[in-house]
């Protein structure tokens, strides 16, 4: 089959290419670098089933051609990161509400099934743990930038829901906190890539506020696995589903699992989220995903252990700091 994916060079989207280009399918990267890494996909560049396009998936001609093209759509691309998204919030908005209208049009216009990438953070700052689909969201003030990507991610999770209901085949997955190889610092998974990356450089590992705050860390084979299921399941068709660890640990615990890992005597230094991020910046307190749906309709269960993901990544981020 032939695939296309938004956000080809991406972190997740990198690894999703990886994936259907080992099981024998054909792969359309489409990502305009403005997060993305060409490095992500230079492995790919000479295999004859990839295709690289460089293009805004806002731009709905170039995304209609490729959508013509392809048998099913990956729509990973977005404006990811607290920090990109607390920086620019009218540009989160814009590149996520206005990509995702471009893909779902283009695929109800071609008849193409279109898997969705949301995020966890649609659950904003409820404190109904374990987060479950159909639980209503809890969001903060609409001029808090921070909540700017949850409500960019619902709305688009709203826009394919309404195209489902005019035929469209599509389903969505929800992410918690996917980390592995590829990672950014600055981008998406940045807690996991910092940490390792000041690790690894004898730096201080910074921890936002007091550490206490807590997230279920999954490896990037795993939420790769997970869109697989998501996006081939015709059980999957109009549905949303939470793709995670439900291994709940405190960002304090990661930052100590992280030196005894690395062997690092790098300090651990807490930092007030005012500081990073402004005066308004408000942070969940724990994020759990409730996942018996995924496992009840998709078989979709995490198979590797946050120390095994941790140990893999370590190895990845050495190999090139230490270059």
């Amino acid at each position: 089959m032939n695939m296309l994916i938004t956000g080809g060079a991406g972190y997740i989207g990198s690894h999703l290419a990886d994936r259907l280009l080992a099981d024998g399918h054909s792969v359309i990267a489409l990502d305009d670098l403005s997060t993305g890494r060409l490095d992500n996909v230079a492995h790919l560049r000479d295999n004859p089933r990839f295709s690289w396009v460089q293009g805004d998936v806002r731009d709905a001609a170039l995304v209609a051609r490729l959508v013509e093209r392809s048998d099913l759509v990956f729509h990973l691309a977005a404006v990811v990161g607290v920090a990109h998204v607390v920086a620019d919030p009218l540009r989160c908005i814009q590149v996520n509400v206005g990509g995702t209208e471009s893909v779902l049009a283009a695929a109800f216009a071609h008849k193409r099934r279109v898997l969705f990438a949301s995020s966890s953070e649609v659950y904003g700052k409820s404190a109904r743990v374990p987060f479950r689909e159909e639980d209503d969201r809890v969001l903060g003030a609409t001029w808090v930038p921070r909540w700017a990507y949850a409500v960019s991610k619902a709305l688009d999770e709203h826009l394919c829901f309404a195209y489902a209901a005019r035929g469209l085949e599509v389903s969505v997955v929800r992410y918690f906190n996917s980390y592995g190889p590829r990672m950014d610092p600055q981008g998406y998974g940045s807690v996991v890539a910092r940490f390792i990356s000041q690790a690894l450089r004898g730096e201080p590992l910074t921890v936002y506020g007091s550490g206490g705050q807590t997230r279920c860390f999954t490896y990037v084979s795993d939420t790769v696995e997970g869109t697989m299921r998501a996006a081939t399941r015709t059980e999957a068709l109009g549905q949303a589903f939470n793709i995670g660890s439900d291994r709940e640990v405190t960002v304090q615990n990661l930052a100590e699992m992280v030196l005894a890992l690395t062997g690092s005597a790098s300090p651990i230094v807490h930092v007030p989220y005012e500081k990073v991020f402004g005066d308004s910046f408000e942070e969940a307190t724990r994020r759990r995903p409730a996942i018996d749906k995924a496992r009840r309709l998709l078989g979709f269960e995490p198979a590797v252990s946050l120390e095994d993901g941790l140990k893999q990544t370590i190895r990845w981020f050495a190999e090139r700091i230490h270059r």
